[in-house]
């Protein structure tokens, strides 16, 4: 795949067979989108296109929103350039690009990018007020010489496989069924950081993970199987997300790894976790010694998890 940011791009490109979206996440159902890009690129022997924006559009409107990205723009890049697509183009998403109506911007994505097919996904709306669908937009393209073609939606479950299914989900502790409509398991990454190191004091150190994107979702609070990686080495791991109330936290909400048969320094180094599965909501104990008793729990059950992670994976290779 060809990554282009440059605009216009300093070499011309082909006719091509697009889409357009934000690609949060890079879920099965937009790998099922561009599937379907790809093809209707075949059939006309013209190159396929995924033309997406550096940033989430809403923060160029409004600079405290805060999008709950599934993946920070790197990781989105990444995950985009393991697909079949020939190109993959960053349109900078301005105020002036919020204020174009639909047939504008379809006519930039003509003039600029050399569109001649456009596959609209089975939701997506765009223009200024978002008030066109499907109809108007096949109208416009006639107007531009721009073929419209809708994309079916992947649904499983019976509902449509979305970026904002897979937020509900996560925000609600449902990472396996989340993971299952990511294809791939949730992760989180950042800097290990000075803690209160109270997790020492009882028995199960852990890292205190600072995420290196602001802007991403962070589940629901609770205890969570993982497998943490750090230095290239992998780690079946356990991680807390919330307050800690039986030790008063206060409002101070964590993101704490403590990595099972782990020894060694982890602070000021990077830390990616991968979620597997939701263990238990956060409570409150009666002592530190029920809570102990507890993480002992949550330590083998993890671990098991993370074993059964492995032979699965081994079976699908």
């Amino acid at each position: 795949m060809t990554l282009i940011t440059e605009l216009p791009p300093a070499t011309p490109v082909p006719p091509l067979a697009a889409t357009i979206g934000c690609f949060d996440g890079v879920h099965r159902g937009h790998r099922y989108l561009i599937a379907q890009v790809c093809r209707e690129a075949r059939r006309r022997g013209m190159r396929s296109a995924l033309i997406t924006f550096p940033e989430h559009p809403r923060k160029i409107m409004q600079s405290d929103f805060r999008p709950q990205l599934l993946c920070s723009p790197q990781q989105k890049t990444a995950l985009i350039s393991r697909q079949e697509a020939d190109y993959c183009l960053l349109f900078p998403f301005t105020t002036a690009v919020a204020q174009l109506s639909a047939f504008d911007f379809m006519q930039q994505l003509k003039q600029r990018f050399n569109v001649c097919v456009l596959v609209i996904g089975h939701d997506h709306r765009f223009g200024h007020n978002r008030s066109e669908g499907f109809e108007d937009y096949c109208r416009y393209g006639r107007e531009l010489d721009m073929e419209i073609v809708r994309a079916e939606a992947l649904t499983e479950d019976g509902t449509a496989i979305s970026s904002s299914l897979i937020r509900h989900l996560l925000q609600h502790g449902e990472v396996a069924k989340a993971n299952r409509y990511l294809g791939y398991a949730y992760e989180l990454e950042g800097t290990v950081t000075t803690g209160h190191q109270v997790g020492r004091r009882l028995g199960f150190p852990t890292a205190n993970l600072h995420l290196s994107c602001g802007d991403k979702l962070i589940p629901a609070n609770g205890t969570y199987a993982v497998t943490a990686e750090t230095g290239g080495q992998r780690y079946a791991a356990m991680m807390n997300i919330g307050f800690r109330p039986t030790i008063d936290n206060g409002n101070d909400r964590s993101l704490e790894v403590h990595l099972i048969d782990f020894s060694g320094n982890l602070y000021g180094k990077d830390l990616k976790v991968q979620l597997t599965d939701y263990l238990r909501p956060e409570r409150k104990f009666g002592s530190t010694d029920e809570l102990v008793r507890q993480l002992e729990q949550d330590r083998e059950l993890a671990r098991l998890k993370a074993a059964q992670a492995a032979t699965d994976n081994a079976m699908k290779l």
